[in-house]
């Protein structure tokens, strides 16, 4: 894996960046530069970069039958709004869009720290489920068992 530093990443860096080293990126910061990173300039490119990585992540073999639309929104854009994503798992395949699109099977919102802690595993989504931080609706057995159908590099 090639070290980068994604808090000095341009976005043309983070749109080639390979899954593995996005997400072992991401693990290797505190949480102090996570946040700053995701409060700084290159924030929805490296919130884009986290979704367009899930793809390359994924685990048809643990999905098994799975078929499912999850809507996602990540809160806190310094605008006021949200970067939303739609991810499809169906017939063994995971797409990542940017926006939603068509019905959602699961309905995603949180802040960016929930977010990269949920994609880095640093974080236990039950807990930030229960405590607010992750807010979900629609079939919560989808969102129970979503991170066990992707695989996360170490860092």
């Amino acid at each position: 894996m090639t070290a980068i530093d994604l808090s000095s990443a341009t976005p043309e860096q983070l749109q080639g960046l390979p899954a593995d080293d996005l997400v072992s990126g991401l693990m290797s910061l505190s949480d102090r530069d996570l946040d700053a990173l995701l409060a700084g300039t290159t924030r929805s490119e490296v919130i884009a970069a986290v979704f367009r990585a899930m793809p390359a992540l994924f685990r048809a073999d643990r999905a098994g039958s799975v078929a499912l639309t999850s809507h996602w929104s990540i809160t806190e854009r310094p605008d006021g709004g949200s970067d939303d994503w739609t991810i499809r798992i169906a017939d063994g395949q995971c797409t990542a869009e940017p926006g939603h699109e068509g019905t959602a099977t699961l309905n995603l919102t949180m802040g960016p720290e929930a977010f990269t802690k949920l994609m880095t595993k640093k974080g236990n989504p039950v807990m930030m489920f229960m405590t607010g931080k992750i807010k979900a609706k629609g079939d919560l057995s989808l969102a129970a068992n979503f991170g066990s159908y992707f695989d996360t590099p170490t860092a």
